[in-house]
């Protein structure tokens, strides 16, 4: 079950009632009169399944709710209540594999946030995977890997073309343009710190690396997982049960693949550098491509379920 919890004006608040009121999946609802104070208004809470969240947040935002008031989504953890089970079991689809389009907007409109903390985690993590190149360790690649917070802008390039928000795809552009960026130049002084230290010599770059010499030498199977890892990704954002995202981060190998580039400036080896471009934009683009046609197979299967939903509002079981 989803809580909503609602301020509206009080012109609003008996439409938003009627709005509520008219679905099955709606239970728990209360309205506090004269209860807010900025902007003035009524406060409105409700539970609703999740399976229905899109096509009530839908009639709310048809009445511009959002606009003159707000509506807030929460996950409801423990719930207690044989009328929301009720309805929970009449609404058509399972609460799991429900995706609340507004909860995925927003996520995503949070992770491509370019910030302090992203250009942190992912600097950090590309210095570590060039540590992990040097060395020859694949724990080290492995913990880069987890570390680097890339793959929510990655997605949200999906979530963007498939809900039309162009403001959303620029902006991850943006994102994970400038986070490589600036992670490959700061890698790149620090290889050239330690190179004139002489801790790290050329050898290490280009010598044998039985550990690690698939960061920059893509194939086919470099693509294939990251196809496979974006696909598990996405679900993972979308679906209530989050599982899985620490799987997807060490499938695939963009943040070593970006300190391999560092490397690879830092010592002007140019197979080195051209290799790893390649992996890099490879999982880039085969995790961007799965996770946009996985939205886009979710949003058409919810669309259906949407209009079975309407047409079969007082059966009272669950379709699957």
């Amino acid at each position: 079950m989803l809580h909503l919890r609602i301020m509206a004006p009080a012109t609003m608040t008996d439409d938003v009632l009627a709005a509520l009121e008219c679905d099955q999946a709606v239970t728990g609802l209360a309205v506090f009169r004269g209860a807010a104070v900025r902007p003035p208004g009524d406060v409105i809470t409700a539970q609703v399944a999740r399976e229905a969240a899109n096509d009530v947040i839908d009639r709310l935002r048809a009445l511009k709710v959002h606009r003159d008031g707000s509506i807030e989504i929460e996950q409801v953890g423990t719930w207690l209540s044989r009328r929301g089970f009720e309805a929970e079991i009449r609404t058509p689809g399972s609460s799991s594999d429900a995706v609340v389009w507004a909860e995925v907007t927003q996520r995503s409109y949070e992770d491509t946030e370019l910030n302090w903390s992203y250009l942190s985690f992912l600097t950090l993590a590309t210095v570590i995977a060039s540590i992990a190149i040097i060395t020859d360790s694949q724990i080290l690649t492995v913990g880069a890997m987890v570390l680097g917070p890339e793959f929510g802008p990655i997605a949200a390039l999906g979530v963007a073309l498939v809900r039309r928000r162009f403001i959303l795809l620029r902006l991850a552009i943006r994102t994970l343009v400038t986070g490589f960026v600036t992670a490959i130049a700061v890698t790149i002084v620090l290889t050239l710190i330690a190179r004139a230290l002489g801790w790290v010599t050329l050898g290490d770059v280009v010598g044998p690396r039985p550990g690690t010499a698939f960061i920059y030498t893509p194939d086919k199977w470099s693509f294939i997982v990251a196809v496979i890892a974006g696909a598990a990704g996405v679900l993972s954002i979308t679906s209530a049960k989050s599982v899985g995202l620490a799987g997807v981060f060490i499938s695939v190998t963009t943040v070593p693949a970006a300190g391999n580039i560092a490397l690879g400036i830092a010592f002007g080896n140019g197979s080195t550098i051209w290799g790893s471009v390649a992996q890099l934009f490879l999982n880039i683009a085969g995790m961007a491509l799965a996770g946009w046609a996985t939205l886009a197979v979710q949003q058409l299967v919810w669309a259906r379920v949407s209009v079975r939903r309407a047409r079969h509002m007082v059966i009272p079981r669950r379709m699957l």
